[in-house]
């Protein structure tokens, strides 16, 4: 059983080792994890043993706190980690599938309904359930928990798997993206500067050394030194990216791009956000509640020269965008829809760039949400997608 989360580990791009892996094994076996009062082995105690013997490096924590989760959430108690565990009989445990005629029977809560429902279950409710479709659980059809199936819930705890839920009860560690990530292409560079103008601005500062090698030449080898208006790169970028949850799968390719934009655009501000914008914004994940930067002082702070350039997968419940308290973070006092609107009003160049495929857009209620918000100015993180947007902010 422990050879697959082994292999999940390394699926999460953790840097770990058969070496480390029989490390583990080894300390099971010595029984350094020992049993609790009743005779079991506790969870806890495993995923501490696990990440001392297979994390060497703490920047990998966050990782290996979403596959351990991911992998064993919804399992309290394992009682001997030795003996061989049927993988099919664990799958069916974890991870409970429905048919399509089990899913079509299952009814969604409005927004308002499902807070107030919510609010009565954690009143009620005395004990873990597993598998029920009306308490807070794990495995079933109910609105609140996570494991099972339901088209609009709420997840407390666990790992986004049906992408349905429009908030989420969770302590999650968000990672900044590596601006120093190298680029697999530098097509992503030269599409960029469609957007780059230079100005000539100023007296003759710099050298023109083709022009003086020419002069040079056609004046008998007499040094005739010529002089040119110095070029500066006069595009201002705002750059605006979603970061944690569905964003984790499109990692590299947004890494990619930060790091082109970086290198091509000399005045550039950058800001991270979760889903939608709402009232603050942050530079630092791991500081992402102790340094906030309010939003309203950003539409102050920039002026309408900026380019304004969002870069997620507007992946999220429409109640995200549309609804007051909608955020899966925190209640926020006005839709996201609202800033929105302030920051495309505020910067009138802008566009959305979109790192999920063009073909499942039509599938996501809060992409076309989205779109219609942005104007139809939504493209996808493809070569073609970054060209078209460029020529439409250069206009």
């Amino acid at each position: 059983m422990l050879i697959d989360f082994f292999y999940t580990l390394r699926s999460a791009k953790l840097p770990v080792s058969v070496k480390e892996y029989l490390t583990l094994l080894e300390a099971l076996q010595a029984d350094v994890v020992g049993p609790n009062s009743d005779g079991a082995y506790g969870i806890d105690d495993f995923y501490y043993l696990s990440r001392t013997a297979l994390v060497k490096d703490e920047k990998h924590y966050d990782k290996f706190d979403r596959a351990f989760a991911a992998y064993f959430k919804g399992v309290e108690m394992l009682t001997d980690f030795t003996k061989e565990v049927p993988l099919d009989w664990l799958k069916k445990t974890l991870e409970r599938e429905f048919t399509a005629e089990e899913k079509a029977k299952i009814e969604k809560m409005g927004w308002d309904e499902l807070m107030e429902t919510l609010k009565k279950r954690f009143e009620e409710q005395k004990e873990r359930h597993e598998g029920g479709s009306k308490w807070i659980g794990t495995g079933g059809t109910s609105p609140f928990g996570h494991g099972g199936y339901n088209p609009q819930g709420i997840r407390i705890g666990g790992a986004g798997k049906n992408k349905s839920a429009v908030k989420v009860w969770d302590q999650r560690a968000y990672k900044d993206y590596d601006d120093t990530q190298e680029l697999g292409t530098r097509n992503i560079k030269v599409a960029l500067r469609r957007l780059r103008k230079f100005a000539r601005e100023g007296h003759d500062e710099e050298l023109d050394l083709d022009d003086t090698i020419h002069s040079t030449a056609a004046n008998a080898g007499f040094l005739d030194i010529k002089m040119r208006p110095e070029r500066h790169n006069n595009v201002k970028v705002l750059l605006l990216m979603d970061v944690g949850g569905t964003m984790d799968e499109h990692i590299q390719r947004v890494e990619e791009l930060f790091s082109a934009v970086k290198t091509e655009f000399k005045h550039l501000e950058f800001f991270y956000f979760h889903n939608c914008v709402y009232d603050f914004m942050w530079k630092n994940n791991k500081r992402r509640f102790s340094e906030k930067f309010a939003t309203w002082d950003i539409l102050r702070k920039y002026n309408k020269d900026y380019k304004l350039i969002f870069v997620g997968d507007a992946t999220m419940s429409p109640y995200e965008i549309l609804q007051p308290g909608g955020s899966v973070e925190y209640n926020n006092e006005e839709a996201g829809a609202e800033w929105i609107q302030r920051l495309t009003h505020t910067f009138p160049k802008f566009a959305w760039i979109n790192p999920e495929p063009q073909g499942v857009w039509q599938y996501r209620q809060s992409i076309a949400v989205m779109q219609q918000l942005m104007s139809n100015r939504m493209y996808p993180l493809t070569l073609r997608g970054l060209e078209e947007a460029m020529r439409m902010l250069s206009k």
